[in-house]
């Protein structure tokens, strides 16, 4: 299942070194700028559907609503996308999907709202402000980045594929991404995107005339 955005501290380790949120900045960019590359990863998975039923070596079996075909649409428009620029990594961003993933993986929330109603251009401004566009993904389930991307990417059952759409919109510019504990699929990440991003700590204080 797929969704929204995250942090970069907090994740679970890769290597030690790296965390999963910064591996999923890391897929993510490898994506935008070769998407052809990605596409052969992509079509790796061929191998691992049973009908709708995907069995990847080390993960739990996955029930799919489109099975291979949405695999094979995703190869397509990987093979024929012109590539974007990298996303930079923005703290602000990332700590506004770490509130996300703090306040709806404990309850086994899904879907792009807080508890409290919140959306995601308001949760990222908390911490900075977004201008022009804002957006969010975000997948449930699984600890491997590079599978978090490649289900955004195929976008099964999701009719305007608007997570791939996010992913490699040429306007985004900015990006923050949290992992961490869901109640009912265990784990979820999170994925904020923006055009423009300006931290907390840059914004300009806003002037009022005196009366």
């Amino acid at each position: 299942m797929a969704g929204c955005a995250g942090s970069r501290s907090g994740g679970s380790d890769i290597d030690g070194t790296v965390t999963i949120e910064e591996a999923v900045v890391h897929e993510v960019n490898l994506a935008r700028t070769n998407p052809r590359l990605y596409a052969k990863f992509t079509r790796q998975w061929r191998q691992y559907y049973d009908g709708n039923l995907r069995k990847a070596p080390g993960h739990n079996p996955v029930r799919t609503i489109e099975g291979v075909a949405a695999l094979d649409e995703a190869i397509l428009y990987l093979e024929s996308v012109d590539p974007v620029q990298p996303l930079i990594w923005s703290e602000g961003m990332s700590e506004g999907a770490r509130d996300h993933v703090d306040n709806t993986g404990p309850a086994g929330d899904i879907g792009h709202s807080g508890s409290n109603g919140s959306a995601v251009g308001e949760r990222v401004n908390r911490y900075g402000r977004w201008q022009h566009r804002v957006g969010e993904n975000i997948s449930y389930g699984g600890n491997d980045a590079r599978e978090f991307v490649m289900r955004l990417i195929i976008d099964d059952g999701i009719a305007d594929r608007g997570h791939r759409t996010n992913i490699f919109a040429p306007d985004f510019r900015y990006v923050g991404v949290a992992f961490g504990y869901h109640a009912t699929y265990k784990t979820m990440c999170v994925m904020t995107l923006a055009t423009e991003y300006v931290e907390a700590g840059n914004l300009i204080p806003q002037a009022y005339p005196d009366h």
